[in-house]
């Protein structure tokens, strides 16, 4: 017999999965052939970010440094670099989870912001460090502010078409275990 609390969870993670794979594609697009826009929201850490923030368990670390690590690939980023700084920051908010499950919005868009924006420094750092080709610190820091600035676009389409909202305190799953 199937679990549904199993069957629930494994059905989140592949549409975590795929919502990721669907935005690398439209990313790989050529849609704007002109130089000089702004440059678009990084919709993957957003989604990853409000998903961890909500329900942990819908995005577990292996998965998470899988799509990552796709992602550099595809991407021609250095091979592990922002998969490893997504997976610490991720962890750092898992962490506080049972915190910002009693934090306002703001204050958890805040602290997510601040982790967003500690990645894009932090990575800028170590390919500055290692004397890799990095994109402009101008276009690094649009792509967060835009990124911070679509993250309650991407919680609210993740409540309204997933119903995936956070856990309140003291919740528990239909086996009695604590969220």
């Amino acid at each position: 017999m199937v679990d549904p609390i199993t069957t629930r969870i494994w059905t989140y993670r592949a549409a975590f999965l795929g919502l990721c794979t669907l935005f690398a594609f439209f990313r790989l697009l050529p849609l704007d052939t002109t130089a000089g826009g702004l440059p678009g929201p990084d919709l993957m850490l957003a989604l990853t970010f409000a998903w961890v923030l909500r329900r942990p368990s819908y995005v577990p670390p292996a998965l998470m440094v899988f799509v990552f690590l796709m992602a550099d690939l595809i991407f021609q980023r250095p091979p592990g670099l922002w998969a490893l700084l997504v997976l610490l920051g991720c962890e750092f908010l898992r962490a506080r989870q049972g915190l910002s499950r009693e934090l306002p919005f703001p204050l958890e868009w805040a602290m997510a912001g601040i982790v967003m924006l500690a990645l894009m420094v932090a990575n800028m750092a170590l390919l500055a460090l290692f004397m890799v080709p990095r994109p402009p610190i101008g276009v690094a820091v649009l792509q967060i502010g835009m990124t911070i600035l679509t993250y309650p676009i991407v919680v609210a389409a993740s409540h309204m078409l997933f119903g995936l909202r956070k856990a309140a305190p003291g919740e528990v799953d239909a086996l009695g275990h604590r969220l």
